[in-house]
């Protein structure tokens, strides 16, 4: 069946009543292997796709573990609705939390079929029901004519709509979704992600999706919690976290960086690449001055920074270059749309698209 025609026959999702879910003061550690979690306070409002993106080691999965009711955690409280259901006194087990999980590798049973493993999870209804409730989820993510057959036959991106379908069953009031699209080829990621965002929108069920992929977050995500090292370095918007990041480390999360060190003067600073303003830094302050790879175009007219090519890549519909720029110690990299600059041409001019540039107080390794 084409993608097409499975949209048309897909059932739309069933609404269910969307919660709150609220992380207060999460802290966890593994016996001798330090702290994993430190402090995390944050909250995922009712029918919202939040993403939880980080590095591998940020904390992203234990954080979702302790949600399920899979990990306790060390200290602090999650909250469903402003209920406690897991902290000092309560820990409700996971399958009294309405709580649905899609795991990284769809954790399909091999020996069952399509239809035994989306009604699996359905334990409170009878055998008719539970077929009933089975085929509805299948048929949401256009698999129904897949219900007989048995996991391998079915390719990645159909495997994980069943692994998709098996959490929605139950119609949990928060679904959480562990790295959904990683077993993924490219060419089937993106379609498998929208078809995935637009079910999740159909079933206004809050969502926590982990990815480590920047452009995956800002593809589904309401909001974003970054995190690194188990701590909660900036929550906004995809916007918010592009244009206003909050330190050099949520700047080079969101897009490729050059970076240069250099010292606040006169509520400026200076780089080989041009001076820009240091807004809200003391003047002798050290700074860290990151400049976007897609902000640095070739001068027109000679105009700008001289530079020299001293390698290029074609990359389709742009080329990524490496230029020879005086007083900076390592070639300043750019992005340019293909055609821009001449085949052959060697020496250019450079200009900064000030929107571009974002300066930071440096403030050690963490900055």
């Amino acid at each position: 069946m084409t993608n097409a025609a499975q949209s048309a026959a897909r059932v739309p999702a069933g609404v269910t009543f969307a919660a709150r879910l609220s992380f207060e003061n999460i802290s966890h550690s593994f016996a001798g292997n330090g702290e994993t979690l430190s402090d995390v306070s944050l909250t995922a409002e009712p029918g919202e796709v939040l993403c939880l993106l980080g590095p591998s080691g940020s904390g992203k999965t234990t954080l979702l573990r302790i949600a399920a009711g899979i990990e306790p955690q060390t200290s602090g409280r999650v909250l469903m609705n402003e209920r406690e259901i897991a902290g000092p006194s309560v820990f409700l087990p996971p399958e009294k939390r309405s709580i649905g999980l899609v795991f990284q590798d769809f954790a399909l049973f091999p020996h069952l079929t399509i239809l035994e493993n989306v009604r699996f999870g359905l334990t409170a209804m009878s055998r008719a029901e539970a077929d009933r409730e089975a085929e509805i989820a299948l048929s949401r993510v256009g698999l129904q004519q897949y219900a007989q057959a048995y996991p391998h036959l079915l390719s990645g991106g159909e495997q994980q709509r069943v692994a998709l379908a098996r959490a929605l069953a139950p119609r949990p009031t928060v679904l959480l979704m562990d790295e959904p699209f990683s077993g993924l080829d490219s060419r089937l990621k993106d379609s498998v992600r929208a078809e995935t965002l637009a079910i999740l929108r159909e079933s206004r069920a809050t969502a926590i999706v982990v990815t480590h992929d920047a452009e995956e977050a800002m593809r589904m995500g309401d909001r974003i919690a970054l995190l690194r090292d188990g701590k909660l370095v900036q929550t906004g918007t995809a916007e918010e976290l592009y244009n206003r990041p909050n330190s050099l480390f949520a700047a080079g999360f969101f897009s490729e960086i050059n970076v240069f060190e250099c010292e606040v003067a006169d509520g400026r600073v200076a780089t080989p690449v041009g001076n820009f303003a240091a807004a809200g830094l003391a003047n002798g302050a050290a700074a860290q001055v990151a400049v976007r790879l897609g902000g640095i175009s070739a001068g027109e007219n000679g105009s700008g920074m001289p530079g020299r090519i001293i390698s290029r890549r074609f990359l389709g519909d742009a080329e990524l270059f490496e230029i020879r720029v005086a007083g900076a110690d390592q070639p300043v990299r750019a992005r340019m749309k293909c055609g821009q600059v001449p085949a052959g041409r060697r020496d250019i001019t450079l200009t900064i698209r000030e929107s571009d540039v974002l300066v930071f107080e440096r403030a050690g390794k963490n900055a």
